[in-house]
C-alpha cells in the first residue's frame, strides 16, 4: 500500500462568522486527505500544549491519520482567523504557526529512518522545513512542496527547487501565457513537475516536455478551504499509486507521464471538487474555546 507523509505545519481555522474552529494546515490537509483516498498516512509536525493542538490531535487519533514522531513544545499551536464570502475562505491573520515557527522541526537519524518508508512526503511554504530539504532529497520518497503564493520570492526557489520533485503553485491571478512562463522558470531551477492550480482556472502542468491542462469539476462551493490540498493529494496518491505497480523508475519516462497523468488529474479534480461541500478543510469543527478569545482580537486588529 501507499504511504504519505505530510510533514510540516497544522493549524486549526478559527472561522469568525460561525465560531467554529476546524483542524488544518496544508501538510496535514494532505495526510489527511490521502488517508480519505484509502492509502496509509502519517503527519509529523510541531504542536502546541493547547486546546488547538488537542483538538487537531484527537482529530488525527479518530481518522486514524498516525502522528506518533510529532513533537510537542509549551506554547500556542497554529491557528488561522478566516471568514466565508459566498463561499470563498478569506483569511484575516494568524499567529504565524504558533510553537512550529518557535521551535521548528530537526530531523534527526531515526527521523530520516521513518521518513525513508514513506511514498511520497508533502511539505509547505509555512512548514519551516526548507533548511532539511537536503536531507530529504537522498531519501526513497518522491518529495512535493506547496509553495502556495510565495512562489515569487526567489531566495525561497533557489534553496527549495533542487530538492523537489513537484511543486505546487498557486496561481489564480495569472494568465496562462504567465502561467506557463512561471511553471517554466521554477521548472528550470530543478523542480521535475510543477503544477499551478489557477481556482475556477483549473490547473496547469507542466513536466519538461508536455503541458498538461486540467478543467476543474463545477460544484457550488460552500467553502473552498483545502481544495488545493486535496487536489495535490489526490494527484500524489494516484502517481504513486501507479509508480509502486509499475516501478518508480518509470517516471523518468516523459511518455510514461504522459499515460499517467491526465487520469490522475481527472481524479484529483473530482476529489478537489467534493472538499468545495464541507465546511473547513474537511469538517470536524468545535466551537472555539473562550481562552482564545482575547488572542483572536490580537491577531485580527
Amino acid at each position: 500500500m501507499v504511504k504519505v507523509l505530510g510533514l510540516g505545519d497544522n493549524v486549526c481555522d478559527i472561522y469568525l462568522n460561525q465560531g467554529v474552529m476546524y483542524p488544518g494546515g496544508q501538510a496535514l490537509n494532505v495526510a489527511v486527505y490521502a488517508k480519505q483516498l484509502d492509502v496509509q498516512s502519517d503527519f509529523l509536525g510541531v504542536n502546541g500544549t493547547d486546546e488547538v493542538a488537542e483538538h487537531v490531535l484527537r482529530t488525527l487519533d479518530e481518522l486514524g491519520v498516525g502522528h506518533s514522531r510529532c513533537r510537542r513544545t509549551r506554547g500556542e499551536n497554529g491557528f488561522a482567523c478566516v471568514t466565508l464570502i459566498d463561499g470563498d475562505r478569506v483569511f484575516l491573520g494568524s499567529n504565524k504557526g504558533g510553537v512550529l515557527q518557535k521551535t521548528p522541526i530537526k530531523l534527526g537519524q531515526d527521523d530520516l529512518t521513518y521518513i525513508d518508508c514513506f511514498d511520497v512526503v508533502h511539505t509547505t511554504n509555512n512548514g519551516f522545513i526548507d533548511e532539511q530539504l537536503p536531507l530529504l532529497a537522498p531519501l526513497s520518497p518522491l518529495i512535493s512542496y506547496d509553495f502556495s503564493y510565495r512562489w515569487n520570492e526567489q531566495d525561497r526557489l533557489e534553496r527549495v527547487c533542487s530538492y523537489i520533485d513537484f511543486s505546487f503553485l498557486s496561481c489564480s491571478e495569472l494568465s496562462e501565457d504567465e502561467t506557463f512562463e512561471l511553471c517554466e522558470h521554477v521548472y528550470k531551477k530543478g523542480c521535475g513537475v510543477v503544477v499551478a492550480t489557477r481556482g475556477s482556472k483549473g490547473a496547469f502542468v507542466w513536466d519538461g516536455a508536455r503541458v498538461y491542462r486540467q478543467p476543474p469539476y463545477a460544484v457550488q462551493a460552500i467553502d473552498t478551504m483545502g481544495a488545493g490540498d486535496s487536489f495535490a493529494a489526490c494527484l500524489l496518491v494516484r502517481l504513486a499509486q501507479a509508480l509502486k505497480s509499475d516501478g518508480k523508475g518509470r517516471w523518468t519516462d516523459a511518455n510514461y507521464r504522459a499515460k499517467i497523468l491526465p487520469p490522475a488529474l481527472a481524479d484529483a479534480a473530482a476529489f478537489a471538487s467534493k472538499t468545495c461541500l464541507v465546511h473547513g478543510s474537511f469538517g470536524y469543527g468545535t466551537p472555539v474555546p473562550a481562552s482564545l478569545k482575547t488572542r483572536i482580537k490580537e491577531v485580527v486588529s
